[in-house]
């Protein structure tokens, strides 16, 4: 999951009112949806398929890191199941992507004495020479405290020790601490993991650097390794840190989209858009970020398809590729549809978890809104919250923009997922089957009514 998932938002101009209006006062398009609404939830919650297919996905393949052949054999692998499971125009569409390769890491207190520290390398961090960096470390608390101490940077290793509060406020010393540190002359930088405090585990994502700026060396490190530093030097003692990366950026590579689609029986060029990023970093197996917002994407497909539902509309299913680090897939896909973008009616995007209590966020006009409160009356038996404001999400964000299109976010609980968010815990064994499967039903829910409503969504 990128920050600028996280940062986008929509801005979508309310426009006249349309016949739509009075069709949402009938509440008989609403009974209509309701015996399949019905068939949707009780198949995807009789058993834990979905959750099997998230387990043979991140088991069998791993992390996807952008552009690897991990990523290559997953796509394979969903192209052939989306067939098996009898899904239409089941096909991939190329993608040009950037190709980071980690390569070896290793930090470690060297004074006082000898203890090495839990770090990842951030996702475009450059390499240290081959003996790596040994510097004092200078601790501060924001950027205007490195501000204030610019001078005593030089030559040192700045540690971002940043207490976390949400990821949308603290990831921004992710990105953008290495730059900020070469501005004041420092050799390398390291950031307190940025996410509640674990079982010492580090996260990753991607650093940005300024093209007129020196590049500098760019990890994570675990809290308590973090909180440790700042203890000693509050201490008055000085201390040392070795620090080893060779990540580099390989030469760009043909990678995909995958796509997958029911075709609308009435009006089939209008399109409901529903997807995740099928692309992760290359620790943990990615289960949450974003393999099972792909599998509970996919499912409301392989849910109709199973049930003979054929919507109105075409449901599209896209599992995106480069959203980590590039969101070439987003704007790939926006390229390449920009003629139909205002046929896109709706999209949905599901990467924030699926971790309990969830809800679902939506980004449109007043009267869309009204509209979704009652597609919202379908999710009743979940227990599911109102529909809250705020939906989107990076990989739908440039098509929606394009086509002025309404859209939606599934929302898991943001301190599960930020526990294990871009780090090696993020694994299957985080998620439990009925989270998939709840996710699985409330998308395919919504994704049927939007595709079915007599009147499409009012933009």
């Amino acid at each position: 999951m990128s920050v600028r998932r996280l940062l986008l938002a929509l801005v979508i101009v309310a426009l006249p009112a349309t016949s739509w209006t009075d069709t949402a006062s009938d509440p008989t398009w609403l009974t209509q949806l309701r015996p399949n609404a019905e068939r949707l939830l009780a198949a995807a919650t009789a058993d834990n398929f979905a959750w099997r297919r998230l387990a043979e996905m991140t088991d069998t393949f791993g992390h996807r890191l952008s552009g690897s052949e991990n990523l290559r054999r997953a796509m394979e692998w969903a192209v052939a199941a989306m067939k098996a499971d009898g899904l239409e125009n089941v096909r991939t569409e190329p993608v040009i992507v950037p190709r980071w390769i980690r390569g070896r890491e290793y930090a470690e207190i060297v004074d006082p004495p000898s203890h090495p520290l839990a770090i990842l390398g951030l996702g475009g961090t450059v390499a240290t020479p081959p003996n790596g960096i040994e510097a004092e470390v200078l601790a501060v608390t924001s950027f205007d405290d490195l501000r204030a101490r610019q001078a005593e940077a030089r030559g040192r290793i700045v540690l971002f020790d940043v207490p976390y509060t949400n990821y949308q406020e603290t990831v921004t010393y992710r990105t953008s601490g290495a730059r900020t540190a070469a501005l004041y002359g420092a050799v390398a930088m390291l950031v307190r993991s940025i996410g509640p405090t674990g079982l010492r585990t580090t996260h990753t994502g991607s650093v940005t650097y300024a093209a007129d700026q020196p590049r500098i060396p760019a990890a994570a490190v675990a809290a308590e390794d973090a909180s440790r530093i700042v203890r000693l030097t509050a201490a008055g003692r000085k201390v040392r840190v070795r620090l080893v990366t060779s990540g580099a950026m390989g030469p760009e590579v043909e990678s995909a989209n995958v796509v997958a689609e029911i075709r609308g029986r009435e009006q089939p060029d209008e399109i409901v858009l529903i997807g995740a990023h099928l692309d992760s970093w290359d620790v943990g197996t990615g289960a949450s970020d974003d393999a099972a917002g792909c599998i509970a994407t996919w499912e409301a497909l392989r849910l109709m398809k199973a049930l003979g539902i054929r919507p109105r509309r075409t449901v599209r299913l896209v599992l995106w590729e480069n959203e980590e680090h590039g969101l070439r897939g987003a704007n790939a896909y926006a390229e390449r549809y920009q003629a139909q973008a205002s046929n896109h009616v709706f999209a949905l995007e599901a990467d924030s978890g699926l971790f309990a209590p969830a809800s679902l966020g939506f980004t449109g006009t007043e009267a869309a809104r009204q509209v979704m409160l009652r597609v919202g009356a379908l999710l009743a038996p979940l227990n599911f919250p109102a529909i809250v404001p705020g939906g989107g999400g990076a990989d739908i964000g440039p098509i929606a923009m394009a086509g002025n299109v309404p859209t939606m976010a599934y929302l898991g609980d943001a301190a599960r997922l930020f526990l294990i968010h871009h780090t090696a815990a993020d694994t299957v064994e985080r998620i439990a089957p009925e989270e998939v499967s709840k996710a699985a039903a409330a998308i395919a829910i919504v994704t049927y009514a939007v595709a079915e409503m007599p009147e499409r969504l009012p933009k």
